[in-house]
């Protein structure tokens, strides 16, 4: 961790948690950072990111922040970051058409794929036997308008679907640890590391996986499809999720 000429890049993970988690003793923020060589940066943090989001005007201070959350004693100045963010940070477009125009879309059937419920994206995971989260049905809507909320601040900039930068040196995807559980590439990625203290962190390490590979070799992860809207976003998944 200390060594000089080591490559400045950082990859982390965050798990969120609600807009005021700290009153959940279950599910809060949780916070890992990897560095160049995927060796766990400080230590993994959990607790509650609303005060730091708050108080951060830039995204550099934002960035220092986690770094200091997670005691690391490095600077992050230098060096891409790349964020792998686990919650949904988008609508889908239907939802957004309904509640901002007043738009219907066409006759409403399964749960599963309701466009008001569900992006694109989730439908795709549903067609391959995963069961996503819906930020509007679901309990996680606090998480999901946390995590945009972040974006906006921080990595507002939509570089491509399902990817957000500041323009300079953070980049911000989303990601799913549950559907990492049947990745034999993440299950191998995680096999170095140590047991964290609780399933917030795991998932947080999980995601930060997630954000080196996206760095790293960004094929092994399944690409947005065609028709996926850039404002929905992608949850980006190994393609060896998708094998069973």
């Amino acid at each position: 961790m200390t060594g000089a000429d080591q490559k400045k890049e950082w990859f982390i993970g965050w798990d969120v948690g609600g807009w005021n988690c700290d009153k959940n003793q279950n599910s809060r923020d949780a916070i890992v950072i990897l560095d160049a060589k995927h060796e766990i940066v400080g230590t993994p943090w959990r607790g509650n990111l609303r005060e730091r989001i708050n108080n951060c005007s830039m995204t550099t201070e934002w960035i220092a922040a986690l770094f200091d959350l997670c005691r690391s004693g490095v600077s992050p100045e230098s060096g891409p970051v790349t964020l792998s963010i686990d919650t949904p940070l988008g609508f889908s477009d239907a939802f957004i058409q309904l509640a901002t125009q007043g738009k219907a879309a066409a006759s409403i059937d399964a749960s599963n794929t309701n466009p008001y419920l569900f992006r694109r994206t989730e439908h795709y995971l549903f067609e391959q036997g995963l069961s996503p989260l819906s930020a509007i049905k679901d309990m996680i809507g606090s998480q999901a308008t946390k995590g945009m909320h972040v974006l906006a601040r921080f990595a507002p900039q939509i570089v491509e679907c399902g990817v957000w930068s500041d323009g300079s040196n953070l980049t911000a995807i989303e990601a799913y640890p549950s559907a990492c559980k049947r990745s034999e590439t993440i299950q191998v990625l995680r096999r170095p590391y140590p047991a964290l203290t609780h399933a917030d962190c795991e998932d947080a390490l999980t995601c930060a996986l997630v954000a080196g590979l996206f760095a790293e070799k960004r094929s092994a992860l399944m690409p947005p499809q065609a028709d996926v809207s850039p404002s929905e976003g992608w949850i980006w998944v190994p393609r060896d999720a998708f094998a069973q």
